[in-house]
């Protein structure tokens, strides 16, 4: 059985889906997808946690499905600018889930993981998907990708 490591930037695929559609991403549905096509070693979704209980509730919904869920505070600037980024610690985690894992599913946007994506492919012959709102994703990102699903009603609440 293929051995499949998921990740998943929260933030940007709530607010790509919210931008493009008006509603959130249907996790159940793609974990359902991917069970299908091998066993789940690892599947961590990384969001900011602003304590808000309908979040608190979101984030109790992704452990209930199976996703092991990893929270950075929100910080307020002064200046009034948020700052709340995973992208260091989703690059890590990918690194070192693709040594043992047949395909690495990402689903962002964010064209910062265009290099790592490359990487894991040649260094570890690592099989790679991102799932992304196609038109809010950055075209390097889907590039560099093994194959691209792009996210659309079917794959929404």
């Amino acid at each position: 059985m293929k051995k499949i490591a998921i990740f998943v930037d929260v933030q940007n695929i709530y607010y790509t889906t919210r931008e493009m559609y008006k509603r959130p991403f249907n996790y159940k549905k793609l974990w359902d997808i991917l069970k299908q096509q091998g066993i789940i070693v690892c599947a961590n979704a990384y969001a900011i946690d602003r304590g808000i209980d309908s979040q608190i509730k979101f984030q109790d919904a992704l452990r209930n499905i199976g996703f092991n869920v990893k929270l950075k505070p929100y910080i307020q600037r002064r200046d009034g600018s948020a700052k709340g980024d995973w992208d260091v610690g989703i690059t890590i985690d990918i690194m070192e889930a693709a040594e043992s894992a047949d395909l690495v599913v990402l689903l962002s946007g964010d064209g910062d993981f265009d290099m790592l994506l490359k990487k894991i492919s040649q260094k570890y012959n690592v099989d790679t998907r991102v799932y992304g709102v196609e038109f809010l994703t950055a075209n390097s990102l889907i590039r560099s990708a093994g194959s691209f699903v792009a996210i659309e009603k079917d794959l929404l609440l």
